[in-house]
């Protein structure tokens, strides 16, 4: 279990970042600013590649980004030992509309109306459209991605989309399920929302000529960072707050997802504990949520939660030991903080 292989690991220090959360990440990224501004002016562009018909719902996705991580990702792995090219914003143009196109479909099947604050493209537009336009998105980053001249990235791309869809069927498989294993749900983090962060870091790499070594140690950083995001995420949409996440709370347990503080709860309860959540989760409804937050509460899962998540961060700056010091070294360390000060308070925005 990784609670207990994490005490016995010495990670590199993190990057020290004495400022409040907002201006912290403003730290990290200001020297990324032109590449991430390449980057969204790239993905408006692609708007006039979609049919005139369909172009509302582009401009409607492709212009409401929130942090753009994963770009931001592309740019520090690029740079940790190479120089950014213009080869690295088409990747991370691409990586981010298969982000986008997940973040769609998520919308679909967990009925949300609110992302980033705003109505999501199914609230406006309806289910049907909604899905089909993730299609599109989908389609269209194979299309960029295919434009490569060798099919190394075209091929990492589709294995990663394949690797997210599935994460998603086997969470799906396992609504509602109190059998499901923590296990289970770590492999459905690493597959549903680390590969694309291994994918960005791994990518952003490639194509700086990084050796293998490296560029091996950087997907193992996106991995354990972007599950610990998840984690984080998971436990956003029990403790937080609408104004915080930036999206609809709740979700995940009016859908069934058994996240890691309700999988906590269960492993901690009694038999009549067990039988109260199960019943709460089989029968939702909005009157659940605080009954739920309640249990969470009583068995204190939320600190044991926020513990995985630094543990998972202390193994994310483990894989940097073989990347040689540098600016991009710094700002994923950097990142790996940033993402510890927010989930010790559940509180800023999320990336």
């Amino acid at each position: 279990m990784l609670a207990a292989e994490s005490r016995t690991v010495t990670a590199p220090a993190a990057v020290t970042l004495n400022l409040e959360p907002q201006v912290a990440w403003r730290q990290i990224v200001e020297p990324l600013e032109p590449f991430l501004q390449a980057v969204a002016s790239r993905l408006e562009k692609q708007i006039k590649e979609f049919d005139p018909a369909i172009a509302p719902y582009a401009e409607y996705t492709l212009t409401g980004q929130g942090k753009q991580l994963r770009p931001a990702l592309v740019a520090l792995s690029a740079g940790a030992t190479g120089k950014i090219n213009d080869t690295h914003i088409t990747v991370a143009v691409i990586i981010e509309m298969v982000h986008l196109a997940t973040l769609v479909h998520d919308d679909v099947m967990d009925e949300a109306e609110i992302r980033r604050g705003r109505l999501t493209l199914a609230a406006n537009w309806g289910n049907e459209i909604a899905v089909l336009f993730g299609d599109c998105l989908f389609a269209h980053a194979l299309k960029l991605a295919a434009g490569f001249p060798t099919p190394e990235i075209c091929r990492a791309v589709a294995m990663a989309t394949n690797t997210v869809c599935s994460g998603e069927i086997l969470q799906t498989q396992q609504r509602r399920n109190f059998q499901f294993s923590r296990a289970e749900y770590f492999k459905v983090l690493e597959m549903k929302t680390a590969e694309l962060f291994a994918l960005s870091c791994d990518l952003g790499a490639c194509l700086s000529g990084m050796p293998d070594t490296q560029r091996s140690a950087l997907r193992r950083f996106g991995l354990a960072l972007g599950t610990a995001y998840q984690v984080y995420d998971d436990c956003l949409d029990l403790y937080g707050s609408e104004a915080v996440a930036g999206k609809s709370l709740g979700t995940d347990l009016a859908k069934g997802k058994l996240t890691l503080p309700v999988l906590l709860l269960w492993e901690r309860a009694n038999a009549g504990g067990r039988e109260r959540l199960e019943e709460l989760v089989q029968q939702w409804e909005p009157a659940c949520f605080p009954r739920v937050l309640e249990l969470l509460d009583k068995h204190d899962t939320r600190n044991e939660s926020l513990e995985v998540i630094h543990q998972y961060l202390g193994k994310a700056r483990q894989t940097l030991s073989v990347v040689p010091e540098s600016d991009g070294r710094t700002g994923l360390i950097g990142l790996t903080e940033y993402l510890g000060r927010q989930a010790d308070t559940l509180g800023g925005s999320v990336l």
